[in-house]
């Protein structure tokens, strides 16, 4: 069976889906498109403010704590998208973010900050203590954890309910967002570049907007997303025909009932987000029973939150520390974070073109811990201070690895969403989806933050000794990632059928021929 081609993904879509996919990719794309430049920015800016002695201490520290932010936010806004327009929520969210992402400009320029001019030789930064870049850039992952729930949520609400419409969708979307990304990585090294870190993410509230009023277009009639598990058939029927028969505005009030209307709204908001807390943690506590006691399971540990924490560190972590301590500029991070980006756009296109050809993600995985062993190239290698030329050959070198963790990530993702599927829910209000997803996700932000600080610790102390972070380089980007990638490995051979080379079948399900997938289970 030939994959299907960019015209056949379209001819599967209505019309009216059609113009709502257009308009949503444009926005997601304007998004991801100043998304990298406002990480980027803060996170040389970081690199270069913090006290040079505990750089690198807190920087794992502050990423570390940003991604601990994205699962808060992802709880505050379910009661949310369960009451209003998810259309409205996502609009909201995104221009409360960028918002968000002026404040720094603001406290820099109102302190004496400058743009760097061509002739600088580094930006001139305002008279701010570096600490308040954690507040704001921890209150930004809340933002961020609203839109990458809302993300996973919407193409129900654009092509509705039909399994194959939202594979196809999802797979469009994801191409597109890492095309923007890839672009938006290289633009952000030229803007750090040119306008100094603490003004080159001046485009990002410039560009959400845009996403904002992109997104303004869409026509969307369906509800928002309620989960199922916390609803009876009965239950959930009323519910639909509550919300559609009155969309809640704050202008729809009358005068005589807004403040108690008002109140009961808040206090039921509170509510839900103290029970999404409770059944967070719950979750996390099912998932974690079984995953670690099945041997059919087992294997998703470190094949999904360590992987993801190989990823993560060498993007937030190594490579900022390497652009910084050893290129002698840290904008050069923003473009191998774009041969990265690309890997991740090359990957996940692999995996849409040959889902027919290998059905199971252990051959992906197995690539992904290889392709971890070419960081061992920022061990030996002596490229010059600011050499650019250099910079460019090493983001071709981190194409193949994110190309290698892109395509055990998206594989892995619909194998455990199809496996998962066929087992009866641990609890009435929990998915078995949802507990091991959300077991996975904070096992991989607990060990991101605690060796993400230790690490960066350990690199502050070899530099203050040695002047040089090579020493560090040796532990941290070659023993580090040889160890993550046979434990990567050898876990693809834990499960029953998986020493093939290509299994075709694991734990003897034949997932193909029962399509069983869930694309609206979080």
């Amino acid at each position: 069976m030939q994959p299907p081609s960019l015209r056949k993904l379209f001819q599967a879509f209505t019309p009216s889906e059609r113009k709502n996919i257009i308009i949503y990719v444009l926005g997601i794309m304007l998004y991801k498109f100043g998304l990298e430049a406002f990480t980027g920015s803060i996170i040389t800016l970081a690199t270069d403010r913090f006290n040079s002695d505990h750089t690198f201490t807190k920087l794992g520290a502050l990423t570390g704590l940003y991604q601990a932010m994205q699962c808060v936010g992802a709880i505050l806004i379910a009661p949310l998208i369960m009451r209003f327009s998810t259309k409205a929520v996502l609009a909201c969210t995104v221009l409360i973010f960028g918002c968000l992402t002026t404040l720094l400009m603001i406290i820099d320029a109102s302190t004496g900050g400058k743009i760097q001019n061509a002739t600088d030789s580094k930006p001139t930064y305002g008279r701010y203590t570096p600490n308040i870049i954690f507040p704001i850039y921890c209150s930004t992952g809340v933002c961020y954890g609203m839109v990458e729930l809302i993300r996973r949520i919407i193409p129900r609400d654009l092509v509705g309910g039909n399994v194959q419409k939202l594979r196809r969708l999802d797979a469009l979307v994801h191409v597109f967002y890492e095309v923007s990304g890839t672009t938006g990585a290289f633009t952000s090294a030229w803007l750090i570049l040119r306008l100094g870190n603490n003004y080159a993410l001046l485009i990002t509230p410039i560009f959400f907007v845009l996403s904002c009023v992109t997104w303004s277009f869409l026509n969307i009639n369906s509800l928002s997303y309620r989960p199922q598990s916390t609803l009876n058939d009965s239950d959930a029927e009323a519910e639909c025909k509550s919300v559609s028969s009155s969309r809640i505005t704050v202008s729809g009030y009358s005068k005589q009932s807004q403040p108690r209307t008002i109140k009961k709204t808040i206090q039921s908001y509170f509510g839900k987000v103290l029970n999404g807390f409770c059944l967070f943690f719950k979750s996390i506590y099912m998932g974690a029973g079984l995953v670690m006691t099945s041997r059919k399971f087992i294997w998703l540990f470190s094949g999904y939150s360590i992987a993801l924490y190989a990823h993560r560190y060498l993007e937030n972590a190594l490579l900022p520390a390497f652009a910084n301590r050893t290129l002698g500029e840290s904008a050069y991070s923003q473009i191998m974070v774009g041969g990265s980006n690309f890997g991740e756009l090359l990957g996940a296109l692999s995996v849409f073109l040959l889902s027919n050809s290998v059905p199971t993600p252990m051959p992906w995985l197995r690539l992904d811990a290889l392709m971890l062993l070419i960081t061992w190239v920022l061990v030996f290698i002596k490229p010059a201070v600011k050499d650019l030329g250099y910079v460019w050959k090493l983001a071709l070198m981190f194409v193949p690895i994110s190309f290698g963790w892109a395509a055990g990530d998206v594989s892995l993702a619909a194998y455990i969403q199809a496996s998962l599927s066929r087992i009866e829910n641990v609890d009435h209000d929990i998915s078995a989806l949802g507990s091991v997803m959300a077991f996975l996700y904070c096992s991989y932000i607990i060990i991101y933050a605690i060796l993400s600080s230790l690490l960066g610790g350990y690199i502050d102390a070899v530099w203050s000794k040695y002047r040089t972070i090579r020493p560090a380089l040796l532990n941290i980007s070659g023993v580090q990632f040889t160890v993550i990638a046979c434990v990567i490995f050898a876990s693809t051979f834990i499960p029953r059928g998986s020493c093939k080379l290509n299994p075709k079948i694991l734990e003897g399900e034949d997932l193909e021929n029962d399509d069983l997938m869930n694309p609206t289970e979080i």
